[in-house]
């Protein structure tokens, strides 16, 4: 009986020593779902449970020197993209993506922290706009990282929609709005190929969890590597994302952690 190919899945993100976003989650993640994770460290972080206390961009040489390494020797059948922090990692990292052919890249667009550290600067905005974005396979913001990268206010469904729109005429075929920050039931709606697909969840009271962000576009990367389609693999994270929520753990003083 011939072996079953193993499925390879690259995260690009920062650190977190903490373990509760970033590379690590990512590669918890991967190895939850069932794919070899290899990652690219492109900026590293000195974070808890409690927020972000400093960041450090490391140069492009290294960024690219990793992704050449990874992907010369081992290649990846999906990719998923987090913070970048500084505006030349979002220029270095869309360079190497079409140099080396890196396909079925899911991007994270992290701008800012969950405690209000800003994690991609304005420059850096405009040129994941430009360079980095018409190269993936999908992007998943939240609701403001969608107000930055579009230019439009969300208030209402048609705003969302509206948004969705700017961000797809960037030249991406996928959308995933995360509206977690919108009043009532929390949709996450994609857009893409004619498409819009809503997936309901659940609003969970208590402590915010760390991470949720990191895990989903991990989980739709690792399920688009097993074979999915991205609404499969997006309908997929959504509700495996919602079971870690659940079961999440105090770990520190501050935010909940996924395990």
């Amino acid at each position: 009986m011939q072996e079953q190919r193993i499925r390879r899945v690259l995260t690009i993100a920062g650190s977190d020593p903490s373990a509760g976003a970033g590379i690590q989650l990512d590669l918890k993640i991967f190895e939850k779902l069932g794919v070899y994770g290899t990652s690219v460290i492109a900026s590293v972080t000195a974070q808890n449970t409690l927020g972000v206390q400093k960041v450090y961009k490391l140069p492009q040489t290294i960024i690219a020197a990793q992704i050449d390494s990874v992907m010369r020797d081992i290649g990846t059948d999906a990719c998923k993209i987090g913070m970048l922090l500084s505006h030349q990692a979002v220029e270095t990292v869309a360079e190497r993506v079409h140099r080396r052919k890196i396909q079925n890249v899911v991007l994270d667009p992290v701008i800012a922290a969950k405690d209000g550290t800003t994690l991609l600067s304005a420059t850096g905005v405009k040129r994941m706009k430009r360079f980095l974005i018409p190269r993936v396979l999908m992007v998943t913001p939240n609701v403001p990282e969608a107000e930055i990268l579009s230019g439009v206010k969300i208030k209402s469904h048609a705003d969302l929609k509206s948004a969705a729109n700017a961000i797809l005429d960037m030249g991406v075929p996928w959308v995933l709005v995360k509206g977690g920050h919108l009043e009532g039931t929390p949709v996450d709606t994609l857009f893409g190929e004619g498409l819009q697909a809503e997936f309901p969840g659940e609003r969970i009271e208590g402590r915010p969890v760390h991470g949720t962000g990191c895990a989903l576009s991990a989980a739709i990367a690792a399920r688009i590597a097993l074979g999915d389609d991205v609404p499969a693999a997006s309908e997929f994270a959504k509700d495996f994302v919602a079971g870690l929520i659940k079961n999440a753990k105090k770990i520190g003083r501050g935010n909940l952690i996924i395990r």
